[in-house]
């Protein structure tokens, strides 16, 4: 009995250990659980219910220089279809049949495409308009889901497209000043956190933490949208009629060195804008800004200045026209026109854009006070207006190597160098405005949640003294009003003044027509450059380009509200 009893207590000695042991397991287990790793499960929990969001700001607005919209975000909607709910015949046949109309879609087609989803949602339409999007939530096909998103809306249509630029599909900017004022426009993402079910649903009245997103500010352009409006029609027009390859018109405030308006083409259009064809790429690109072209004739204003300005010459200086300059390597330069004009002023020089009285007044500046000049007014470095791929031209000096004396001769009418249209105005606005070289922009304010930034006029240096301002002015007034001979640009009831430019290239026949231009003479507000890429029918800056100087002109003076000069030139017309 007494052996029996013995095994008996070594048995429940044994079961009692084997239970202490395990309760001490649990009870380390529980503390580890409980305290020790608290944290971490705590938020292997959270991961579990909880769900990360990022929420996209709103967008800011970009406006033009009076608080007209040009590009907005407004709220459309992304239609997805869930496959699992779709399964049965009669409820996809349903769906379908209220949600392809309103989606343009044919209904057998879009329960074929749903059913062909392997994982996750079908996305069956993108950015859905508003109205579609409530109906479609007022419907509540089975299965159909509408998620809020933000899209660009371009009250103005396709104008300044290539200014504009454009967004992708995740609201960052990829070109134009989406792009460059990415940061501004959009804003500070938030990021929220959720409670789920088990289907990944938001639980109702479920744990929701995180930070709301910051939206982004507006962009105030310096582009007013009506001249913008008139310059693209007109460019387009001129296009057309002279069946050219392409072309850019800027207009600029000389003064501040605001461009009032831009366009390039070829460009896009944003209502036509196909992301997926590669061959809209080439089109993305600001051509007035990242394209260069030899200016032509109207590079003769800079070499006249220069001289004027060290006191070389003046408008009454006078040298003899043989209609032939020799320069250096034997190689010998004509006038445009083959012409030969005897005695002739600077001013002449001007008037009949002779290259070889260009010459002449190059050699007199000499290679080292020639480029010095042309440095001045930013020819060989980018403007920094503050749009993209801007490129700085090209200027090859006496410093560099390559350079040979001819260049100087043929550099003073424009041939040899290559400039922007952007620092082509720029350059001749520095004429017309003082003698300041002013830094272009095309961004007038930046209005966000932090406040206001006010982009101020920048002088970069200056190029000729107020007085040489004047006297080129006047010469380039008097170019455009010369009394024995009617001039294209000139505009009814207005003095203005201008330079034609007419650019060849070596061993081609491409020709670029040209015309630089600022109104009203005596007090110029603002400057328009013209350029027509490849003209197929008249070859000269004159008849090209001088006449939609003349009109585009005409129109934003009277938008201005500027009395006429001569109120009979302009009852009488030209």
């Amino acid at each position: 009995m007494a052996r029996r009893t013995h095994r008996l207590n070594w048995r429940f000695l044994l079961l009692v250990l084997v239970l202490v042991v395990s309760t001490g397991g649990i009870v380390a287990r529980l503390v580890q659980v409980q305290i020790i790793d608290h944290d971490y499960y705590v938020a292997q929990a959270e991961d579990e219910h909880l769900r990360r969001t990022v929420l996209r700001a709103p967008r800011g607005a970009i406006l033009d220089r009076n608080g007209y919209p040009l590009a907005t975000t407004v709220d459309t909607f992304d239609v997805y279809i869930d496959p699992r709910s779709w399964r049965d015949d009669v409820t996809a046949q349903r769906g379908a049949a209220a949600l392809a109309p309103l989606l343009g879609r044919d209904p057998g087609e879009l329960v074929e495409a749903t059913r062909a989803q392997e994982q996750g949602d079908y996305l069956a339409a993108r950015s859905v308009s508003a109205d579609v999007g409530i109906q479609l939530r007022e419907l509540a096909p089975a299965g159909v889901k509408t998620v809020t998103i933000n899209s660009r809306f371009y009250p103005e249509g396709d104008l300044a497209s290539n200014l504009l630029g454009f967004i992708g599909r995740d609201q960052v900017g990829l070109e134009g000043i989406e792009a460059y004022f990415d940061r501004e426009l959009g804003g500070v993402p938030g990021v929220v956190y959720f409670e789920r079910d088990g289907m990944g649903n938001p639980i109702p009245f479920g744990r929701r933490i995180g930070d709301e997103p910051v939206p982004g500010g507006d962009v105030y352009l310096t582009i007013d949208r009506y001249i913008q409006g008139l310059v693209e029609e007109r460019l387009d027009a001129a296009i057309e009629e002279q069946e050219a390859v392409g072309g850019s018109i800027i207009v600029m405030d000389p003064k501040t060195g605001e461009i009032l308006a831009l366009a390039s083409r070829p460009s896009y259009l944003l209502s036509e804008l196909d992301l997926e064809d590669p061959n809209q790429a080439a089109l993305f690109r600001i051509r007035a800004v990242t394209d260069t072209y030899p200016p032509g004739s109207v590079m003769k204003i800079i070499t006249m200045a220069a001289a004027i300005d060290l006191g070389l010459v003046t408008p009454e200086t006078t040298y003899f026209d043989s209609g032939v300059a020799s320069v250096a390597g034997g190689h010998q330069i004509y006038n445009w026109d083959l012409s030969s004009n005897g005695t002739t002023t600077v001013l002449g020089v001007l008037q009949k854009s002779l290259n070889t009285g260009a010459v002449w007044v190059a050699g007199m500046l000499g290679a080292d006070r020639f480029y010095d000049y042309v440095q001045r007014f930013g020819f060989g470095e980018p403007t920094y207006a503050g749009l993209g791929g801007e490129a700085p031209g090209l200027v090859r000096t006496n410093e560099d190597d390559g350079w040979y004396p001819g260049d100087l001769a043929t550099n003073s009418f424009g041939q040899g160098i290559a400039v922007t249209p952007l620092q082509m105005i720029t350059a001749t606005s520095a004429l017309v405005n003082g003698g300041l070289l002013m830094r272009p922009y095309i961004v007038k304010e930046v209005a966000g949640s932090d406040g206001r930034r006010v982009f101020e006029p920048v002088v970069v240096r200056r190029a000729v003294s107020e007085e040489t301002s004047r006297t080129l002015a006047q010469m380039m007034t008097d170019v455009v009003e010369q009394e024995q001979r009617f001039h294209p640009a000139r505009v009814p009831g207005y003095k203005a003044g201008g330079k034609t430019g007419t650019s060849t290239f070596a061993d081609s026949d491409e020709v670029i027509a040209s015309f630089v231009g600022f109104a009203p003479a005596a007090d110029p507000r603002f400057v328009i450059l013209v350029k027509i890429d490849e003209p197929q029918g008249s070859r000269l800056g004159s008849v090209v380009a001088a006449p939609i100087f003349s009109e585009l002109a005409s129109r934003i003076l009277t938008y201005f509200g500027i009395q006429p000069d001569d109120v009979a030139r302009v009852e009488g017309g030209r």
